[in-house]
């Protein structure tokens, strides 16, 4: 029997009869650097208007394992170690963890691509995103005047303009799903408890 912490995603790997794991598709590293590459473009160039990035990284830091250049984003209020996580605040502007959430951790673990830390209404309090310190995030497939959702509102923004193919949110009354449904994306809401939340 494996654990949450140690069962791979059934839906990206197949349990085979000498209980070992194998991915359920050949990935080919080539296909995603180029994913990879784009997706960074992408948020060079369109971040300015779109604001879906408090903190952009220059480059991928984790790309060996079995998401290996997967480009995703991660939500400000989330820890990532070495990586400044303000909670869209001011008063945490210079606030950098010593140690990943357990979700960047596992993320990385797999070799995703982090392509920066996503833009959130201020503590992630709020449904709009609409930012006092650091902008508003802007609505990318319908109109740049309209607000994204929130809290999680830079996160949604970033993949409905591909600049990640998915991005880590958080959620209790809608701050997933709000800003999805705004976007024209999938949020997910896992149950609670299912996913560790510390950090």
């Amino acid at each position: 029997m494996h654990s949450r912490d140690t069962q791979p995603c059934p839906l990206l790997y197949t349990l085979t009869p000498d209980s070992t794991w194998r991915p359920c598709w050949p990935w080919e590293r080539r296909r995603g650097e180029r994913l990879c590459t784009g997706a960074f473009e992408r948020a060079r160039d369109a971040n300015p208007l779109l604001n879906a990035f408090i903190t952009l990284l220059d480059e991928p830091r984790a790309c060996s394992g079995p998401f290996a250049y997967i480009p995703y984003a991660v939500k400000d209020i989330v820890d990532t170690e070495g990586i400044r996580t303000t909670a869209g605040s001011r008063v945490l502007a210079d606030n950098v963890p010593g140690e990943d959430a357990q979700v960047v951790r596992k993320l990385k673990s797999l070799g995703a691509a982090m392509v920066g830390k996503t833009n959130t209404h201020e503590f992630a309090f709020g449904p709009t995103n609409v930012n006092p310190w650091y902008g508003p995030a802007r609505n990318p497939p319908h109109d740049t005047e309209r607000i994204s959702g929130g809290s999680s509102g830079g996160s949604a923004v970033a993949v409905a303009s591909g600049m990640s193919v998915f991005a880590i949110g958080t959620d209790t009354g809608g701050s997933v799903r709000i800003p999805a449904a705004l976007c024209g994306v999938v949020g997910y809401k896992p149950t609670i408890g299912y996913i560790n939340t510390g950090g």
